[in-house]
């Protein structure tokens, strides 16, 4: 009994999290990697969420040789859940290496937001928002993809 019980608070916590479209997302501040808070807000067309570090890979490659302020022209967004990195590994190695990056991350440290948003293992959710409102979703798990939808965004 207790089994069956556990399973379907499991299924139903699973349904709450699903995002809908016309859903609003709820507002959250993270810092970046330079300390910088960033709220999320109704002028966000696009939020990238990447939840592991083959994920964030895929976001580094599809902007590799853009220009500084790539994401900031198509008001898109980086989240990355940095939660499962040991807090000596990113403050020693990744944080100095993600700082010469030209585009902002916003890092979750403590996997508080990050889980909000269904992105899986090795791939980028993008999700598409009007007015704080989410249009669509869509996964990611190949760069030049990634890549080419960001180009198709006018600034």
């Amino acid at each position: 009994m207790k089994a069956a019980a556990l399973l379907l608070l499991c299924l139903l916590s699973t349904a709450v999290l699903a995002l809908e479209p016309g859903e609003r997302l709820a507002p959250w501040t993270l810092l970046d990697q330079h300390d910088v808070p960033y709220t999320l807000n109704d002028e966000t067309r696009i939020l990238l969420v990447a939840r592991d570090m083959d994920g964030a890979k895929l976001v580094d490659a599809a902007l590799e040789g853009k220009p500084k302020g790539y994401l900031d022209e198509r008001h898109a967004v980086f989240l990355a859940d940095i939660s499962r990195m040991p807090r000596i590994i990113a403050t020693l190695f990744a944080l100095p290496k993600m700082r010469d990056y030209n585009y902002r991350i916003l890092l979750d440290h403590d996997a508080r937001i990050a889980p909000r948003y269904p992105a899986g293992e090795g791939e980028v959710l993008w999700l598409q928002l009007e007015d704080g409102r989410l249009v669509e979703q869509k996964v990611f798990k190949e760069a030049v993809a990634l890549e080419q939808a960001l180009a198709a965004e006018q600034p």
